[in-house]
């Protein structure tokens, strides 16, 4: 990523993906620094961490090959919350900013969120410390502008995606210009095009905000890298400075 002049790449940078895991032979992360492990909980509400993190839908290798594309130098820590059919819990979404928090993370990317206004506490309490010990969270938000926690809080970035988005192109919608009684969730957002990448740069199919997320994560990155001095607060105003300013014709109405 090109910032001030400079190329960055993310190096010294700790990224954590919480999905449903990766697969380390994926062509696309050869010789990557990655490391993993995954979580789920008891009958008794118990967390329960295993070394396994074996994707098994390919969603969150996915996550992992857009990171890299932009940020090949960070390190990725994967943590796998979902099983084969994705599916998780708000409990487990908590418990995987803990862990990443705990692991030393800086980003963390969670490309998923839940609609459920009775977990917003638990999941707005895990962001915070997250932020207090210096972690950016990036998460998805609803892909048709819905209520989606933790996007949704103000600890964390929150990510849309549309399709007239532009390869590398960022946009935000900044609340004094874009009124929630008009743009609704997306007020306070970032948009990102969200396609995956074919290997001579080119865009391949179209993945939403989950991609859009695994972008913004890796721009996040290589801010840090560039900006060591800086705090996750400081960065993320960095990043809204730097965004583009959307037009309705971006398709939103």
């Amino acid at each position: 990523m090109r910032f001030r002049g400079q190329e960055y790449t993310g190096k010294g940078q700790t990224i954590a993906i919480i999905d449903s895991g990766v697969d380390v032979n994926d062509p696309r992360l050869k010789g990557h620094d990655i490391q993993g492990m995954s979580i789920t909980m008891t009958a008794t509400q118990h967390v329960m961490v295993a070394g396994d993190y074996a994707d098994e839908n390919g969603h969150g290798t996915e996550i992992a090959a857009a990171i890299h594309a932009m940020a090949p130098m960070a390190r990725l820590i994967c943590i796998r919350i979902m099983d084969s059919r994705l599916r998780t819990s708000a409990d487990l979404m908590a418990s995987g900013i803990e862990l990443a928090t705990r692991s030393g993370a800086k980003v963390i990317n969670l490309s998923l969120g839940t609609p459920n206004m009775g977990k917003a506490l638990l999941l707005r309490d895990c962001c915070a410390l997250a932020v207090e010990q210096g972690a950016i969270v990036v998460a998805a938000a609803h892909p048709k502008g819905e209520r989606a926690y933790p996007a949704d809080l103000p600890e964390t970035i929150g990510v849309a995606s549309h399709q007239d988005c532009p390869l590398g192109k960022f946009y935000y919608f900044a609340p004094h210009r874009f009124p929630a009684r008009q743009w609704g969730s997306l007020t306070g957002k970032f948009l990102a095009h969200g396609y995956t990448l074919q290997p001579d740069g080119t865009r391949g199919a179209y993945r939403g905000s989950g991609i859009a997320t695994a972008y913004l994560s890796a721009r996040a990155a290589c801010l840090q890298e560039a900006l060591p001095g800086e705090g996750p607060l400081e960065v993320t105003e960095i990043l809204r400075q730097t965004a583009l300013t959307p037009v309705p014709e971006i398709g939103y109405a």
